[in-house]
């Protein structure tokens, strides 16, 4: 499958390619991983078959190649997935419509807030495409927004490593979503994101992941922000 798809309200400005929901992959090259590697090997299996959907330029891909778990990344971008190392192989398309056949996976992994994206039938596309390539017995990961997320915008947070990250503005544009902006701010570069979203409360995330048959199995992180789901 190939192909990139027109995501209407995302936008991206800055140096070198913009994907269409508006990230910049040089952005994505210089942003340090975090404790992503860590949450996830904790609550699955040593050397599990993992499905990373929206992996972008392997930030998480090759941390957990290195633990020995076998990945496949999955991104719409082929720009982002030029610069994926470790992989077992890569997959360009949109997750909301990926079908790999028969083949399941011990791991489905849906990071990146993605669950909360403005359009509920890519939200309910990108959920049913964990539930299908889910190996019975396997696990689904996503990462959702914390509670605090909106609160108190415009706010910002500079990094060890030296950038701000900061949220601007989250402007209603109707049916429940926002249009949220933000800005990367580097001593060299700067960049900007554009991007809709739908805030879920805990109620309307877990109701949403039941219409594609997934339940969550239990919550990961203590904010919240990390869930493991399994197929019912």
């Amino acid at each position: 499958m190939s192909g990139q798809l027109v995501r209407e309200g995302y936008s991206g400005t800055g140096p070198g390619a913009i994907t269409p929901d508006g990230c910049a992959v040089e952005l994505y090259r210089r942003l340090p991983v975090k404790d992503e590697p860590d949450v996830i090997a904790a609550a699955v299996p040593a050397g599990a078959s993992v499905l990373e959907l929206g992996c972008g330029v392997g930030r998480v891909t090759g941390p957990l190649a290195e633990r020995g778990f076998r990945v496949t990344a999955v991104d719409e971008s082929p720009q982002m997935l030029e610069h994926v190392r470790g992989a077992v192989r890569t997959v360009c398309g949109p997750i909301e419509s990926l079908d790999l056949g028969e083949e399941r996976f011990d791991v489905v992994m849906l990071a990146s807030f993605l669950v909360h994206a403005g359009d509920e039938r890519v939200r309910d596309g990108l959920l049913r495409t964990c539930r299908r390539h889910v190996a019975d017995g396997g696990v689904v990961l996503l990462q959702r927004e914390g509670a605090d997320y909106r609160l108190g915008l415009p706010k910002e947070r500079t990094y060890p490593e030296g950038h701000t990250v900061r949220i601007v503005s989250a402007e209603p544009v109707g049916d429940g979503v926002d249009s949220v902006h933000v800005e990367y701010v580097f001593d060299d570069a700067r960049w900007t994101q554009t991007f809709r979203s739908r805030e879920l409360s805990k109620e309307r995330f877990e109701a949403c992941l039941a219409e594609a048959g997934l339940t969550v199995d239990r919550y990961l992180t203590d904010d919240g922000i990390w869930v493991r789901a399994v197929p019912v």
